[in-house]
């Protein structure tokens, strides 16, 4: 009985004690509205006292609108209890750790300019939702659900679905990789990936070594962890050998981090005879590489060149990092880590501590979807369509743009260095035109290094906007110039 507590003195009126206490409940959590109350002969009878106080309060509590009485159903409370005036005022930008100010200081979704309906937009690299199969993945998405719908939407595995940890394990080995020691850990794409790794492998104040220019993502993840970065020049095969022996022998990094296929941003593919030099370099001094697999699919023109992981052999010292989410369906989120299986044993327990796993049941349509041969089928497709437009874009380039040179040997865009202008410049007087693209500092450690470049990110742009786009960039650069 909810009155028990209600001791009755004699200083105040009896109903007044009441009415006190019925709202000191209310305010207390005890009730709560919709809450019945005691009839008032209960009331009376716990304390001892006349009915008539009780129904007095009863009616002065109702008066109020404290309470409410329906006939034949009983006494209930009409009020919410009182929030408190909100007085508690923190500064969270005070607050705000280096990890969180790092992360928002190189956000590029925050910082760069954003596009506007209307605008020609050269920023994406993702490719075209246009060109999915949208039938085989609801076939695949049915067939699996019909199958495993129960499981699926249950708690699942941090490692991943087996089914397709098994199938990437194939596509690896496909690839040349061997596969003895190995283990492969499913991820939210190539950015979890990567952090995971660093947070497994490095301490705070160690150095990473990246190729000059490279993944802006890259560069903001191994920064906001309080990594040094330690930028190798490239040459137009890729990394400089020279420099990067250099590098490995005066003050040995951590880690080399690497894109050797169709590099982000210029485009490169790097030769086998350079992979088997960075890998030569890398094994001489001890140091693990971490092989960024973007874009690998991509190939226009000649046969794929091996990941470097492939030339290991035996060996653990690579650890590759793959995604497809820069050809087919990034909004599943899927990557993986592939490596020694005493590391990924280690990533495993981080990745659960992070987030328990990935989505099981878009690991299962995923697996499905790639099983059933569609895969192949969409990549046959979708190279013949961006080589259409890459030579495309590359010749509005030559045509439109005064530039220095042209990096680009596939993929979903082409780097630019421009003719004696400021990348940024451009880019803000093309904003006023109407056309955005990225400006090619963000891919540099030190931003001054990448004044010149621009990218142009073409997967998701119409060939008669490619055109005007670019020759207005084209007539910026010239009036620049």
């Amino acid at each position: 009985m909810i009155f028990s507590s209600l001791n009755i003195n004699s200083k105040e009126k009896i109903h007044i004690q009441i009415e006190n206490h019925v709202k000191e409940e209310i305010e207390k959590g005890i009730f709560k509205k919709g809450s019945k109350l005691p009839s008032t002969r209960e009331v009376s009878k716990v304390l001892g006292i006349s009915r008539n106080s009780v129904i007095l309060a009863y009616e002065n509590l109702e008066s109020e609108g404290v309470i409410k009485s329906l006939r034949g159903k009983g006494t209930f409370v009409a009020i919410e209890k009182k929030l408190h005036k909100g007085d508690l005022i923190i500064d969270w930008e005070e607050r705000i750790s280096d990890y969180g100010k790092v992360c928002e200081e190189l956000d590029i979704v925050k910082t760069e300019l954003p596009w506007k309906k209307g605008m020609i937009s050269f920023k994406s690299i993702a490719p075209d939702e246009s060109l999915f199969d949208l039938e085989e993945f609801k076939r695949a998405f049915f067939n699996v659900f019909s199958l495993e719908g129960d499981k699926l939407l249950n708690y699942g595995y941090a490692k991943g679905y087996k089914p397709l940890i098994d199938y990437i394990k194939g596509y690896m080995e496909k690839k040349g990789v061997n596969l003895q020691g190995k283990d492969l850990l499913i991820t939210n794409g190539f950015t979890e990936g990567f952090d995971i790794l660093l947070r497994a492998v490095t301490e705070k104040g160690d150095t990473i070594a990246c190729e000059e220019p490279t993944h802006n993502t890259a560069i903001k993840i191994i920064k906001a962890q309080g990594l040094n970065i330690k930028s190798i020049p490239m040459d137009s095969d890729g990394i400089d050998t020279n420099l990067l022996e250099e590098a490995l022998m005066d003050n040995p990094p951590k880690l080399v981090y690497l894109i050797p296929s169709y590099h982000n941003p210029t485009g490169i593919v790097m030769n086998g005879e350079k992979r088997q030099e960075v890998y030569r370099i890398c094994e001489k001094y001890k140091i693990p590489i971490i092989e960024d697999g973007f874009n690998e699919e991509l190939m226009y023109s000649g046969s794929h060149v091996a990941p470097l992981v492939s030339l290991c052999g035996k060996g653990n010292g690579i650890v590759y990092i793959g995604s497809f989410s820069k050809i087919l369906f990034p909004g599943l989120r899927i990557g993986w880590v592939f490596g020694d299986e005493k590391l990924i044993d280690k990533l495993e327990s981080i990745k659960r501590a992070k987030n328990i796993h990935s989505s099981a049941l878009d690991q299962a349509v995923f697996h499905k979807y790639m099983e059933s041969g569609a895969f192949k089928r969409y990549i046959k497709k979708i190279r013949k369509h961006y080589k259409a437009k890459y030579n495309f874009t590359l010749l509005q380039v030559k045509k439109y743009i005064p530039h220095e040179c042209i990096l680009g040997q596939g993929g979903l865009h082409v780097f630019i260095k421009l003719k004696a202008v400021n990348g940024r410049e451009v880019l803000n007087e093309c904003y006023k035109r109407g056309v955005v693209f990225m400006p090619g500092d963000i891919f540099f450690n030190n931003n001054n290094n990448g004044h010149q470049w621009i990218r142009i990110g073409f997967s998701r742009v119409k060939e008669e906007d490619i055109e005007k786009g670019i020759k207005i960039i084209g007539e910026v650069v010239k009036e620049l110039m």
